[in-house]
């Protein structure tokens, strides 16, 4: 827990932390400005560490640039850091970087004038004269990861405020709230017990107003409201009289002392008459009415809170059903002109929306948001040209092996391939499937390539040895290496060399065959990045696929320009197997998302572009590698037990929506 001392103003800050719960980040930090102006930022991030803390410095940054180092009035000030803040969470939450942010930011002006603003869950509380209220606006159902609202009022003299990025009357009544904050510099370390008893995670700060207490207030006094931001918080309504304005009004304007006396003198006549055998009935009957009177009151309260509050509700959705139709129509317009980047991001944004809607309390709307759901992701896959084509299995490997569990596939020729496991090679040609070539009896298969110069099968094994395979048989190689063979992540051969990937050694080495052993190795790699490279192709150039999706191209060892265009956001964060058709496409295989990549090759300018993406559905386990046919009309992956076939001449693209 940090504190902070006073300023001129007699205003005192501390903030405090809960303990974080696991994929959250929590950060409190105060400021002071050049004109002595109290700044604080709170901020609840739920992302990974390492981007939860990259916002966190961004927030950092706008807050320095924007708040502190502008000049011109606060409240100005604070709206045009509200809107930068906005448009970094949009960002971050378009593209998933993270999942839900929720914040609060104050500052308190020159004049002692409070203003302050919060995104998603995150409250401000003002405990002035023993009653706690709540300044900042409560919405129902998800809250908005956005400052939308600005709060602002004067402060007082033994003011209090609280602020959190949870709500806290989820673990407090107002009066415990207003009692805590006579403990004085206590307050935060039992509030934040309070929230930790109950599992809840925040960041929290208190701000106390020293002084002492007027007696009474002007009752012309003019109210604080909630006023509202411009440009960027165009969306918040503007309301007088908030909850800040309303607790200044009842403290400033009421004679305290007066309320008490009337009140006690109204119950000492009441009693009085409950004596006196003359009106004790009368009174009877009068208090069955009050009870009555007041029973119907609160319940037509109620109901027409409850009413009002559905139909603003009701509104809300409805203008959310049209902004979802707008965002529709406008993808469609953008993915006319080929701007796909801008279409996904509008769809994705479309998509939160409609479940937002899908979400709403009051269960209004479902049936709408469900159906705008399925319109907006077959537009989403009609942008993307997503295909999803029917699986046709071509072998089953349990027929030869029951407990099998591939590993690999290489194409030899039209229809015949070699797929093969930890210890076992099985040859297939066409629909047939051969007996299991045993490779290895003791040691494990790791990589296998198909050498087309010398037309036979290699594998590397975890023996520190290659194989290849000749007329059924196993041939252990030699290389002229005195250290023998270097073990690496993927082989792949190329005219008459055999090429190891080694990222432990952010080096490609290179063997060349002879005519029954292998050269010792050169390094090919000359400036490129391998230390999280996966997979390797070659076609003239080497193609290095590496953790995460990024496609890089090497051309002599060195790194040449290479760009995929038109790439819909996250379509390669799975991607683990790489293949090239000579002359042809790029396929990437994702076994997570259970679908494979077409781009282009990118030619001698390095500029691919992407095509197309094939959903495998299906019975299928986890799908291990694939193959394509040198003219492009057939697709063969391989999972675990079976190979199966995509015919790509009868696949089409999906109809567009209508």
């Amino acid at each position: 827990m940090k504190r902070y001392p006073s300023v001129p103003m007699d205003i005192s800050l501390q903030t405090g932390l809960t303990k974080a719960e696991s994929g959250m980040r929590l950060a409190a930090e105060t400021y002071t400005s050049s004109q002595g102006e109290q700044v604080c930022i709170l901020l609840q991030i739920h992302a990974s560490i390492a981007e939860a803390k990259t916002l966190e410095q961004e927030c950092e940054n706008v807050v320095r640039h924007a708040l502190l180092e502008t000049e011109g009035d606060a409240e100005q000030r604070l709206d045009g850091t509200l809107k930068e803040m906005n448009g970094l969470f949009k960002g971050l939450l378009l593209s998933r970087q993270i999942e839900d942010v929720h914040a609060i930011i104050a500052i308190v002006d020159s004049d002692q004038v409070l203003h302050v603003s919060h995104a998603g869950r995150a409250e401000a509380y003002v405990v002035r004269g023993g009653m706690a209220s709540q300044i900042t606006e409560y919405s129902r159902g998800k809250p908005t990861p956005a400052f939308v609202h600005i709060a602002s009022g004067t402060l007082e003299p033994r003011d209090t405020i609280l602020f959190s990025t949870q709500r806290l009357l989820r673990t407090f009544t107002p009066a415990q709230l207003a009692q805590l904050t006579q403990r004085g510099s206590a307050v935060l370390e039992e509030v934040t017990h309070g929230l930790e008893s109950e599992r809840e995670a925040a960041a929290l700060a208190v701000l106390h107003v020293a002084g002492a207490p007027t007696s009474r207030r002007a009752a012309t006094r003019e109210e604080s409201s909630l006023r509202k931001g411009s440009g960027g918080l165009s969306r918040a309504k503007a309301m007088s009289g908030s909850m800040f304005g309303r607790a200044r009004s009842l403290l400033g304007s009421l004679d305290i002392s007066a309320v008490v006396a009337n009140v006690q003198d109204a119950i000492n006549e009441f009693l009085r008459g409950l004596k006196d055998p003359k009106r004790k009935r009368k009174t009877h009957l009068l208090m069955v009415a009050g009870i009555l009177a007041v029973f119907l009151v609160l319940w037509a309260g109620v109901n027409l809170s409850t009413l009002s509050q559905r139909s603003k509700s009701r509104a809300e959705l409805e203008a959310l059903i049209t902004e979802i139709e707008g965002d529709l129509q406008t993808a469609e317009n953008r993915a006319l002109t080929r701007d796909l980047d801008s279409a996904n991001a509008i769809l994705t944004r479309a998509e939160e929306r409609a479940k937002q809607v899908l979400d709403n309390d009051d269960r209004l709307f479902r049936t709408e948001a469900n159906d705008l759901l399925a319109r907006i992701r077959q537009k989403q896959e009609e942008v993307n040209n997503v295909i999803r084509p029917p699986l046709r299995v071509v072998v089953n490997l349990t027929a030869k092996k029951e407990d099998v569990s591939a590993l690999g596939l290489m194409g030899i020729a039209d229809g015949e391939f070699v797929a093969y496991d930890r210890q076992d090679a099985y040859r297939i040609v066409l629909n047939s499937l051969d007996d299991p070539d045993r490779i290895a009896d003791e040691d494990l298969i790791l990589h296998g390539n198909y050498f087309e110069r010398y037309n036979l099968p290699v594998f590397q094994t975890n023996g520190n040895s290659i194989v290849e395979l000749t007329d059924g048989q196993p041939v252990s190689m030699k290389t002229e290496d005195p250290a023998g063979w270097i073990t690496g992540k993927d082989i792949e051969s190329y005219l008459r060399y055999l090429y190891v990937l080694s990222p432990e050694n952010n080096q490609i080495y290179k063997y060349e065959r002879f005519a029954n052993k292998y050269s010792a190795p050169t390094q090919y790699n000359v400036n490129g990045d391998l230390k999280a490279a996966i997979d390797i192709v070659i076609d003239g150039y080497v193609y290095v696929l590496s953790d995460g999706g990024a496609v890089s191209r090497l051309f002599r060892g060195e790194v040449k320009p290479f760009t995929i265009r038109g790439l819909p956001t996250g379509a390669l964060a799975n991607v683990k197997k790489l293949f090239k058709v000579p002359d042809g496409n790029l396929y990437l295989l994702d076994p997570v998302g259970r679908k494979v990549i077409v781009v282009t090759d990118g030619g001698a300018t390095g500029e691919s572009t992407y095509l197309r993406q094939f959903v495998l559905e299906g019975e299928t386990t986890e799908l291990k590698d694939l193959y394509v046919d040198s003219d492009q009309t057939h697709l063969y992956v391989l999972d675990e037990k079976r190979l199966y076939v995509v015919d790509l001449q009868t696949t089409s693209a999906p109809k567009p929506a209508q």
